[in-house]
């Protein structure tokens, strides 16, 4: 999932800064490293890294990785959970364009 568009003023403010490593970030959603990983090798998200290669990942891509996990322990296979959640957001994103659309028309 690509990062939203508006950045705040600090960065403990920003959903989207790297502030949380693989380890916490797992330890967070009550998940492993490796299905952090499988996110990734899926193209749900994409971390950022540190200078020294390790994974770095936002309060956004956590929440997006919750929503996964919601997902895989309803019976979801992790390729399946990450298409879901792309075609939910790509919904979302025709909803909010759609109600745009009937605004400016009226």
């Amino acid at each position: 999932m690509p990062p939203r568009s508006t950045r705040p003023a600090t960065p403990l403010d920003d959903d989207d800064y790297p502030a949380y490593t693989m380890g916490r970030a797992a330890d967070m959603l009550g998940t492993t490293p490796a299905f952090l990983r499988s996110l990734g090798e899926h193209r749900l998200i994409t971390p950022l890294r540190s200078e020294g290669g390790h994974r770095r990942y936002s309060r956004y891509q956590l929440r997006v990785a919750a929503r996964a996990r919601e997902l895989v322990d309803a019976g979801t296979a992790v390729e399946a959970a990450c298409r879901i959640i792309v075609l939910e957001d790509q919904l979302e994103e025709a909803q909010r364009i759609n109600e745009q659309l009937r605004t400016q028309a009226q």
